[in-house]
This record gives C-alpha cells, sequence and structure tokens, in this order.
C-alpha cells in the first residue's frame, strides 16, 4: 500500500467518525520556542491549553514535521530521520479512553478490501502507564489483545505532559511484533526493534503543576474537559504495510536513495545491518542524501532559504551534508538536479503545491549546492595552505583552530578537513576542534535563551487577554471610542501611567493596525481624559489582544479610563499606498519573470516597500524596467481593489496566493486587485483603486540570501520626490560634461574611455622610467662579503616600479655571482622595500634549494600579506597575518614599519650598508594598519639566514 494511499485512509476514516479534517500546517510555526513543527499536536497547542477554542471538538490532520536534534546520526541507523509525518486525531472535551482505542483498533484490524490497513491482530502489543487500570481494561474489552500482551510501564515510558504546569496525562502506546528476525521475543521492554511503536493515544485528564521532569511532577487535579491527542508516525506505519525493514525504504523514499546508487554506481544494502556499528559506510550516505533531500524539498517549499541561523541554516546544513555524501560516495558533478526532481515525483501526491512551486524550490535549491561547491574550492586552497605550514613548521597535527575556522567560517565539513589532513599524512586536533564547538554551542544556547526571555513574558499578556478579545476596527474606521483595560511597564501591569513615561496600553476597542504581514503598524495618539498618549508601536502578543507602545506626552492615564484611539491619516493613507505597491511589483514580477518568482517575504512603510522573491540570479536592467512599467501601468489603469473573507479552501480554489511559512485561520481575508490579476490572502491596509498608489519606482535590487532577490521601491510621493531628484542629478551631470541628457551614456563612455587610455599612457611612461633606472642601478653595485649587493633609494618608488627594478637589475648582474638587490622607496602612503637574491645567493647563505611538499626540489618561493585588514572589510584569501601564496622566485617585499623596534637597524639601505636582514631581527612591533610585508628568508655577512 503506498504512503499517500495510507494516508488518504486515515484521514477518510476519521472523518467517517465525525473529525474535521484538517490540513498540515507549514513546517514554520508562530511558536517563537519552536524552529519547526516536530509534532502533530504543535498547531492544536491553544485548544490543548484553554487558549483559544476550536471551531469543532474533533479533528484529524496528517501534519509534516522536522526534527533535528539527531541529524548526525541520520543514515548511521534504520530509525533516526529528519523528515516525517504524524498522523493524529484529536478530542476536545469530546471522547475519551474508550472511543480513542476503539477507533485506532477498527483502523489498524479491518481488512485492506475493507479500507483499513489489515494488519495481523495476533501482532499487535498495548502498553499502558502503571495505575491506568481503566485503559487496561478498555484493551480487554475491546480488542482482542490477551493481557499478556498488555504493559505497564512508568512515567518516563507512558505519561506525558508539556514540561511545564499545564494538561496531561497517561498514554497508551500500540506496537507491532515484526517477527523474531528483528529481534528477541518478550515484549517491547524487551527488544524495541523488533516490536515497533506504531501509535500512541495520549489521554489528557489532569492538571499538573509543579512539573520539575517528565517523570517527576505534582497532579493539580482533573482537567474540567478531557481531550485525546494521538500521533501515528506514517512512515513506520507505510515500513510495516510495505513489508521494508526501515523508512528509508519506503516508497516516498527509496527512490531517491535509488537513484543516487545509480548516479554513484553503488549498490544499496548488500552490506548493511540494523545499528550504526555494521552499517555499510556507502549505505549511510545514500540514507543521509535520501533523507535530507525530501527534508530539503519539504522545507523550501514551506518558505524556508538557506541561511547562516536558526532555520536557514539547518535548512542550509541538510542540502550540503548531501552533497557531500554524494562526493563521498564519489559523484562530483551537481547531483540535486538529478534528485530534487525524484522527491518531488514521490511527494506530490500527497502535497501538489510541490509540484507547482518546484521551479522556485528548484532554483533556490541548485543556486546552494553551486554556493557550496563554491566553498569546497575555496576551502581546499585554504586547507592546503593550513597542512603546507603545518608540515612547514615540523607538526604533524592540524590546528584544532584551524579546522574550526574552516568549518565555521567557510562551511567546510570537518570531516573532510579529517579525509584530507590524513592523505598529507597528519592529523587534526580533535580535542581542540570539539571544544571550541562546544563553546559556540553553549553562546548558540545562551543567545537562544536570551531571545527566550523575551517571548517568555507572556503570562501578563495572557492574563489581559482573559479579559476579553480586543474589538479591533482597523478596517472599518481611523478614530474609535473605548476604555483602557489594561497598562503595562517593565513587564508588569500597572494602575497609572505618568506623564514622560513609555509603557503599553491596551483598550477595549482600537483602530490601530498591529504590524503584521510585513506592514508596519500605525502611528497616531491616544487620547484619555486629556492626557495625550503618542503611539510609537502595536502589536499583537497573543492573538486577539492589540498592545499599544506609547509615551505620555501630557497628562496621566489610569485604568478604566474613556480612551479615543486617532489612527494618523496620513501615516495610514502612505501605509496603504505601500502595501498595495507591493501587491503590485509581485504581481508585475510575475508577469515578468514568470510563476516561479513568488515572494518570500515583505517590508512596507509609508513611502517605501520591499519585496523578497524566489530567484537564482540577478536582474538585467531590461527585466527591472520592464517590471516597474508594468507596475505603473496597473497604477495608471485605476483597477479596483477589493477584499473578501472566505474559507481557506475557497481561496486556494479561487488562486489565491498565499505567501511561504505563514499560518492562516479557517477564513481568510483576499486581497484583489483588477481581479485575477493580483489575488493574495492579505491581512493588511490597502486603497480602494490602484491609481490612488500614485506612482511607483524600483530603486535597488540585490540578493539577501541562497535563491532570495530583493527589490526595493518608493511609492507615493517618495516616487516623486526620488524621481525630481534623480533628474537634478542628470541636470547637474549635464553641465559638467557639456551634453543635453539624451547623450549622457555615450559622453561619460567617451570620458572613461580617454581616461583609460591616459592611464595607459601613463604607465607606459613609468615603465619606460623604471627600465631606464634600472639600467643606472647596477652602477651602484658593491661587493660585501664575496656577495654584490645594490641598496638604493628611490625617491617615490611604487611597489610595482620598485619590484620590476629589482628584478631587472638582478638579471643585469647576471647569476654567476651571490647577488642582492634592495630597494626603498615611498609608496602610496606608506614606505616600501623590495629585495630580490638569485639562486647564488641564497646557496651562499645557506638556504640551499628546499623541497617542498608535492612539489619537488626548488627555491622557497612565498610572499606573506601581514597587517590589519583595512576597516570594515574582512581579510581575503591572500591578507591578514600568516596568509600566504606562491610568486616568482627571488622577489621579497618587506617594510621597515615593522623593523623599527628594539634591535632594529635603519630600515634604509644605501650601498654598503648593513645587509637588510638586520631590519628584521629584533622585531617587536605588530605590523600596522598600512604595513604590507612580504618576507622571506634572505642571505646575510655571516652565512645565515633568517626569515
Amino acid at each position: 500500500m503506498e504512503t499517500a494511499e495510507i494516508r488518504r485512509r486515515w484521514l477518510t476514516f476519521f472523518e467517517g467518525k465525525g473529525h474535521a479534517v484538517v490540513p498540515s500546517a507549514p513546517l514554520i510555526h508562530e511558536d517563537p520556542n519552536l524552529l519547526f513543527v516536530n509534532a502533530g499536536m504543535v498547531p492544536f497547542k491553544p485548544y490543548f491549553l484553554g487558549q483559544e477554542t476550536p471551531a469543532w471538538t474533533r479533528a484529524t490532520s496528517v501534519q509534516k514535521c522536522v526534527r533535528t536534534g539527531d541529524i548526525d546520526e541520520v543514515g548511521k541507523t534504520s530509525r533516526h530521520g529528519t523528515f516525517f509525518q504524524m498522523n493524529g486525531n484529536f478530542s476536545f472535551g469530546d471522547y475519551f479512553k474508550r472511543d480513542a482505542i476503539a477507533f485506532a483498533w477498527e483502523l489498524l484490524t479491518t481488512p485492506q478490501p475493507e479500507g483499513g490497513y489489515g494488519l495481523d491482530p495476533e501482532r499487535l502489543w498495548a502498553t499502558v502507564y502503571t495505575d491506568d487500570d481503566e485503559a487496561e481494561q478498555l484493551w480487554l474489552e475491546l480488542t482482542s489483545i490477551p493481557k499478556e500482551r498488555i504493559v505497564r510501564r512508568a512515567e518516563a515510558d507512558n505519561y506525558w505532559s508539556m514540561g511545564v504546569p499545564g494538561p496531561g496525562g497517561p498514554c497508551s502506546e500500540i506496537f507491532y511484533d515484526r517477527g523474531e528476525e528483528y529481534g528477541r521475543e518478550g515484549g517491547p521492554e524487551v527488544d524495541e526493534d523488533r516490536y515497533m511503536e506504531i501509535w500512541n493515544l495520549v489521554f489528557m485528564q489532569y492538571e499538573l503543576s509543579a512539573v520539575r521532569s517528565k517523570a517527576d511532577f505534582d497532579v493539580a487535579g482533573p482537567l474540567p474537559a478531557q481531550n485525546v491527542d494521538t500521533g501515528m508516525g506514517l512512515e513506520r506505519i507505510a515500513s510495516i504495510l510495505q513489508g521494508v525493514d526501515n523508512m528509508y525504504e519506503i516508497d516516498e523514499v527509496y527512490p531517491v536513495l535509488e537513484k543516487a546508487a545509480e548516479m554513484t554506481g553503488r549498490t544499496y544494502g548488500t552490506q548493511s545491518g540494523q545499528t550504526a556499528g555494521d552499517s555499510h559506510p556507502d549505505d549511510v550516505h545514500l540514507r543521509v542524501v535520501a533523507d535530507h533531500v525530501r527534508s530539503s524539498l519539504m522545507l523550501i517549499g514551506d518558505g524556508v532559504t538557506p541561511g547562516n541561523e536558526g532555520r536557514g541554516y539547518v535548512l542550509r546544513r541538510m542540502l550540503r551534508r548531501a552533497v557531500r555524501a554524494m562526493r563521498l560516495l564519489g559523484y562530483e558533478d551537481p547531483a540535486l538536479p538529478h534528485l530534487l526532481p525524484v522527491s518531488m515525483e514521490r511527494m506530490s501526491a500527497s502535497y501538489p503545491e510541490l509540484r507547482t512551486g518546484f521551479d522556485r524550490i528548484a532554483q533556490i535549491a541548485y543556486a546552494e549546492e553551486q554556493a557550496f561547491r563554491r566553498t569546497l574550492a575555496q576551502g581546499t586552497t585554504i586547507l592546503d595552505t593550513a597542512v603546507g605550514r603545518t608540515k612547514e613548521s615540523g607538526g604533524d597535527t592540524l590546528a584544532g583552530e584551524q579546522a574550526f575556522a574552516l568549518h565555521d567560517t567557510y562551511g567546510f565539513p570537518i570531516d573532510l578537513t579529517f579525509e584530507m589532513a590524513a592523505e598529507q599524512g597528519l592529523k587534526v586536533d580533535r580535542d581542540g576542534f570539539v571544544r571550541l564547538m562546544d563553546e559556540q554551542r553553549q553562546r548558540a544556547k545562551a543567545d537562544a535563551k536570551a531571545k527566550k526571555g523575551g517571548h517568555a513574558n507572556t503570562e501578563v499578556w495572557k492574563d489581559l487577554r482573559a479579559l476579553g478579545a480586543t474589538d479591533w476596527r482597523a478596517y472599518e474606521e481611523l478614530t474609535t471610542s473605548g476604555s483602557v483595560v489594561g497598562l503595562v511597564r517593565d513587564g508588569s501591569r500597572v494602575e497609572e501611567l505618568e506623564p514622560g513615561q513609555t509603557g503599553q496600553v491596551v483598550l477595549d476597542r482600537t483602530s490601530f493596525y498591529a504590524e503584521s504581514g510585513g506592514q508596519i503598524a500605525d502611528s497616531g495618539i491616544i487620547v484619555v481624559d486629556g492626557a495625550r498618549l503618542l503611539v510609537r508601536d502595536v502589536q499583537r502578543p497573543v492573538k486577539g489582544l492589540v498592545v499599544h507602545t506609547v509615551e505620555v506626552a501630557d497628562g496621566s492615564v489610569r485604568v478604566g479610563q474613556e480612551s479615543s484611539a486617532q489612527v494618523d491619516p496620513q501615516w495610514r493613507i502612505d501605509a496603504c499606498q505601500a502595501h498595495s505597491g507591493t501587491h503590485v511589483v509581485h504581481a508585475a514580477l510575475r508577469q515578468v519573470l514568470g510563476p516561479s518568482a513568488l515572494q518570500s517575504g515583505s517590508y512596507n512603510k509609508p513611502g517605501y516597500l520591499r519585496l523578497d522573491f524566489a530567484w537564482n540570479q540577478s536582474l538585467s536592467a531590461d527585466a527591472r524596467a520592464e517590471i516597474e512599467h508594468v507596475a505603473n501601468l496597473a497604477v495608471r489603469d485605476d483597477l479596483p481593489v477589493s477584499a473578501d473573507w472566505m474559507t481557506l479552501p475557497e481561496a486556494r480554489e479561487r488562486g489565491a496566493l498565499a505567501l511561504f511559512g505563514e499560518t492562516y485561520d479557517e477564513q481568510v481575508r483576499v486581497i484583489e486587485i483588477g481581479g485575477e490579476w493580483s489575488r493574495e490572502l492579505c491581512g493588511g491596509t490597502h486603497v480602494r483603486h490602484s491609481s490612488q498608489i500614485g506612482a511607483l519606482t524600483l530603486t535597488g535590487e540585490s540578493s539577501v540570501g541562497s535563491g532570495v532577490r530583493r527589490l526595493e521601491a518608493f511609492v507615493g510621493m517618495n516616487a516623486l520626490q526620488h524621481l525630481a531628484t534623480e533628474r537634478a542629478l542628470v541636470a547637474e551631470l549635464s553641465s559638467i560634461v557639456k551634453a543635453p541628457a539624451a547623450d549622457l551614456p555615450e559622453r561619460v563612455g567617451e570620458l572613461v574611455a580617454r581616461l583609460r587610455e591616459v592611464e595607459k599612457e601613463l604607465d607606459k611612461v613609468r615603465r619606460e622610467q623604471v627600465a631606464a633606472s634600472a639600467g643606472s642601478l647596477t652602477d651602484a653595485a658593491s661587493d660585501v662579503a664575496g656577495v654584490t649587493y645594490v641598496g638604493v633609494h628611490v625617491a617615490g618608488g611604487a611597489p610595482d616600479d620598485l619590484r620590476q627594478m629589482v628584478t631587472d637589475t638582478r638579471a643585469q648582474l647576471g647569476e654567476e655571482r651571490p647577488t642582492v638587490v634592495a630597494l626603498t622607496g615611498d609608496g602610496p602612503g606608506k614606505p616600501v622595500i623590495v629585495i630580490a637574491t638569485n639562486e647564488a645567493a641564497r646557496a651562499k647563505g645557506g638556504q640551499g634549494r628546499r623541497s617542498r611538499a608535492g612539489r619537488g626540489p626548488g627555491p622557497r618561493r612565498r610572499w606573506r600579506w601581514q597587517g590589519r585588514p583595512r576597516a570594515g572589510r574582512r581579510p581575503g584569501r591572500h591578507e591578514g597575518r600568516g596568509r600566504t601564496r606562491s610568486r616568482r622566485a627571488g622577489d621579497r617585499w618587506l617594510t621597515p614599519a615593522c623593523a623599527a623596534g628594539p634591535g632594529s637597524a635603519s630600515t634604509s639601505a644605501t650601498p654598503g650598508s648593513a645587509s637588510p636582514r638586520a631590519t628584521l631581527r629584533g622585531c617587536s612591533r605588530r605590523p600596522s594598519r598600512r604595513c604590507h610585508v612580504i618576507s622571506s628568508t634572505m642571505p646575510t655577512s655571516t652565512g645565515s639566514s633568517r626569515s
């Protein structure tokens, strides 16, 4: 039985039992404590906590879930996976244990031709909580499971709580005996590989208090309404009904694994086992690919994009682990274009939106793979340098700091660092790497805890919400009369706010728009018995409650006083222009680029909008111009703008676009501009006709992440002011270059071309002067301890000029005698020394020829930039202390600024002076920010050498 059919039968069965079929919520949830939805009950949590009242008393769903706590174990065993689907049936004060057990037994054991799953009753076991006599009796009464197959278990296994005070209760789990080939006989407590848990029935019947741990809590008493929360892993039941060993072999996962095996020429399962220790490396890598490709497909489908933190980092890690696994299997070419479509074909049977949105999903995934391939190339270069430096210093272990930097800064997989270091005969300081990783995790936990603390104090808002929902009238009016029902200052409720204080005000009725959907909050004032409160922000900390952050301008405000909420009319008009303009730009974008260019986020405020959309390359100037043109045509055409309420299925049937990752209620608001030209789900405020937008002008287009671009625009008067500013700039430029506006591109192009010609001519003259100067430098040669030495200061000499002069002078002096040429000059803003030596000089200095690993014998050829990077910029590959790259043999750059310290010699080299080597010995100063150094070994009069 295919997984899609198992899913369909679940929903059909419970719909027939009076349950409302609730679509899966997106993987991104509004709960600030969750990265992703990780359990089937998460979307129903407000109902179980009593925060909201559901529209039904029975519900069923198949919920998409992602858990990443064991991501490193994925593939090593047959049980770990990141994405899974949870079948669930729920009762909110309706049925309880009897019906929950009866429903489960009926669906599991009803023969397949009659619509059930057709499991053998003799293979089913049940567990109950230690003291739950009622559940045990119901299993005996309603099913054919004998008492010896009903196991009592303690709190750790069979009692459910949320980990905080609230609803909880015993649970009953159903296990399936897979047979003796999977392990020992004796039930779930003996072997949970053989006895697989397939369904958990949670009976929420108690109010828990003083929850100290999962198995340590106090029961305050029974709940006023008893609830049921059950969950069955869809992948687990599929593996049983399809007769395969594990979730990787079911029909929704195995085709990706099979395709990966085909691409790499590997065979899956020939040497695999049931435990990590038995799994063949090929099987592990193939499982990683199958799991992560599917998870990535589902995450991108729900609006997640790769990034460096939070959800984006999890997705990035999955995509890169999949690509890395393919490389370990020997596949070096781009892999996702072959694998992702296979996963989409299997998953779209249950989630058709994956097919319609696949172009967007593919763009994001493929762009991330290309970025990772570049990372691998860059990381390999950096690792090679680190390995070479370690060998040169005589070490046999790559520092943990270097491995961590590769992993953390460049995204270079740590296992690749270990592998490549081993190929070069080096170990990696694993302990140092692990220590740094642990420190990073602790910082991340502390940061998460701090962020969580910002959301944690919601009790005050829940208490105020319990007084009643805010009568929110932002769509109907700008001024609303009401009363003050709550005041908050510094996180605590107060009875009064005094002049000059800032705090939060809750009214029973308001017309202020609370920030949401990318639209910022309204601005305005609240008048309370003569006191004026300036509204700085408006939010909804809990559903149904609107909270105004205010500054008391004059007077004071107390709870219970009458209020008048007055939105700034011009602010609202400008905000409506911007939000409607966002919809117009989105529609124009899709018209020009195609339906795959879907919005992934937006922000709008009076006079300004920005829109993020799925696209993997920058837009051409023609495309930007066309988008702006189409948008302004819509403004000109005075299209009607309408807002209608309908059910979510109705909105989808009408083709309304929904923002990825957003959670919507059953009733949604649909905004149409020009009918079907633009039809989106939206809770924002809008103009009545498109002409009221006034004007739109695109001001920028940039990248904000892998596969995501951003458009920015001015709207209304801001757009006109922007155009006026640009017109003034064009007029000024026309005046400067003495050309009309229409001829500016050609005229500026001519000036730029002429400037380049002049620069080339100047460069040519400079090179000729350098060549002439080099000829005269040989006259300054002198003999120092058997070495031909030239030391000259060249006034105004730039680094490139000096480098050319020393190499030309060295060539003119020949290779027969040991030769050292040292020139100093005044570079642009900094002094510089350039030194060149020949092979004879290096031999005389005792350096000789060195053998470099993997490159054979030869002169040491390296230059090093030292010093801090320029302000505001990270060091490049060849900047910063210790970064090196190969350069022509014999070229050496030094900076005297680094030699000015205790024991250093003079920094200017003249004929007959001491060897420039002395300018380095004893240097104690760090290079300055303006210091560029290329260091090397140098011959000395005493026959020693120093780098």
